[in-house]
């Protein structure tokens, strides 16, 4: 009787699933002596814990069971409206609570985009360098990659162009993250991004516009969304709780104006979840829904992020050797820096003797083939451990570079 190799047994797919870096490098700093700029994670000290248990008792108070019971898949009305009464505030366009869909987080609605969009072997649009856990919640969908130049401007249209008038096969969508963009901290410019509604327009390619950071924004004025331009393409707007209220939450939304695209989103988390938790929904609105004590909770994240911000870009100045390149971004929770010369990878080996992790850049790539980047996070360490982190990083780079 032949046997069966164990590896067999699994769909093909899985064969692309990769660990995740940064939840890999969780483990290690539970460490309480390593500093870490790794995980992208929001700062714990300013999670409204008094004020969530307070919104938790009011809505079992007034929903009692109903807060525990199953829901409908696109989320609850209350929350649906919140959303589109807050994206019409943020963006002076109204939007109808018809076309949001609430998920399991932000992670959640890039897996049922690949879910509804790819097929084996098909293409995606990416930045390069791009957000990891899109190209992981993609390749679970054996997705190959195009890559678009950026610069300090964010996505290069040309490039856009110049991909697209190449592609064989035609891409499925182009995804990016326009506002202080996870990794590399860089905005989408205003004059850019109508010229990438148009040529998505000319060339029938759906947007998925990735706009987790939007809200945290440090100076100068927020810039138009994208789902905001007048265009026949279909742009789908994604947005998240996590980094203005709590990632356990687990509350995110997505924005679709085509009802296909909704329809076939809304079957397939059907069959992932049929809807995302009751009682975090009805305690997220409970909260958010007093707009001006959210308002002032959403600035007081973004004032103590642009401290960090400053400390972290005022100790690479300092303490980086000749070369290093950095990023200064205007909002969010990272910035990149670029170490001509050095295989980013092998210095987090040096950087963790030294107590100290980042993100290695190659991680960002989908084509993993730059190597000389970094990521790191200002959001979650406090101004003290930034100013020390960094010049132990510095002396990390040193000692690779002798």
């Amino acid at each position: 009787m032949a046997t069966i190799s164990r590896a067999a047994k699994f769909a093909e797919r899985t064969a692309r699933l990769r660990a995740s870096t940064i939840r890999e490098m969780l483990k290690v700093t539970q460490q309480p002596d390593i500093i870490s700029f790794g995980g992208g994670l929001p700062a714990p000290e300013l999670f409204p814990t008094a004020a969530i248990a307070q919104a938790a008792r009011a809505v079992m108070d007034r929903y009692g069971a109903a807060a525990l019971q199953y829901s409908v898949t696109e989320g609850i009305p209350e929350m649906r409206i919140w959303v589109a009464e807050r994206l019409t505030r943020r963006f002076g366009r109204i939007f109808d609570a018809e076309s949001v869909t609430i998920v399991n987080g932000s992670q959640q609605g890039l897996d049922l985009l690949g879910k509804v969009f790819l097929d084996p072997g098909d293409h995606v649009v990416m930045e390069d360098p791009s957000y990891l856990g899109a190209i992981q919640a993609f390749d679970a969908y054996q997705a190959r990659y195009l890559t678009v130049d950026t610069d300090e401007e964010g996505l290069i249209p040309e490039s856009l162009e110049r991909v697209l008038d190449r592609a064989d096969p035609f891409p499925k969508f182009l995804y990016l993250v326009p506002n202080f963009a996870n990794p590399t901290g860089r905005t989408l410019s205003r004059a850019r991004r109508e010229s990438v509604v148009r040529i998505c327009e000319s060339f029938d390619l759906p947007i998925v516009e990735d706009d987790p950071y939007g809200e945290l924004r440090f100076e100068g004025n927020d810039l138009p969304a994208l789902i905001t331009y007048p265009t026949s393409g279909a742009v789908i707007y994604s947005g998240t709780g996590s980094k203005i209220m709590a990632p356990g939450m687990r509350v995110a939304w997505l924005v679709i104006g085509d009802a296909e695209i909704r329809e076939k989103i809304v079957l397939a988390k059907q069959g992932a979840d049929l809807h995302s938790g009751t009682l975090a929904q009805y305690i997220f609105h409970e909260y958010a829904s007093d707009g001006e004590k959210f308002d002032a909770h959403v600035r007081r994240i973004a004032q103590t992020y642009a401290r960090r911000r400053d400390v972290m870009a005022d100790a690479l100045v300092e303490h980086m050797p000749e070369g290093v390149r950095s990023t200064r971004p205007s909002g969010g929770m990272f910035l990149w820096v670029t170490v001509p010369g050095v295989d980013t990878t092998e210095l987090l080996v040096i950087s963790a003797q030294s107590k100290v992790v980042f993100v290695p850049g190659v991680n960002f790539y989908p084509g993993r083939d730059v190597h000389d980047g970094m990521r790191l996070n200002f959001s979650n360490a406090s101004e003290k451990n930034i100013g020390l982190g960094v010049e132990r990083l510095g002396h990390a780079i040193r000692t690779y570079l002798r």
